[in-house]
């Protein structure tokens, strides 16, 4: 038996659409406001490079972890449609050995 119905698989990958990836967004972008706005008050410092530095890495990183989402939650959807082809498949092959087959009754 698998550790999930089909439901919960949409129902997972819909939170990741609904909550995971727009909350994630709003919190990078806010994070992403905040570290702009501290590397511009050092503007001719040495250290604003590195608070640019900072951005364009934490960028990559929200970038990789937004595609992470999306990738998951298309997996999820798209398990769980295979998981409920493969048992009507299964079904149909099982029907059509007949009624009179060894597996009449099960």
């Amino acid at each position: 038996m698998f550790g999930s119905t089909p439901a919960e698989k949409t129902a997972a990958a819909n939170t990741i659409e609904t909550e995971l990836e727009p909350n994630t967004k709003k919190a990078a972008d806010g994070a992403k406001e905040n570290t702009s706005a501290a590397a511009r008050t050092l503007d001719g410092w040495e250290t604003a490079s590195g608070w640019k530095k900072l951005t364009e890495t934490w960028d990559q990183q929200v970038k990789m972890l937004m595609g992470r989402l999306s990738a998951e939650k298309t997996s999820l959807h798209g398990t769980s449609g295979l998981f409920v082809k493969n048992d009507v498949r299964t079904g149909d092959a099982l029907r059509a050995l007949g009624p009179k087959s060894k597996l009449e009754g099960l």
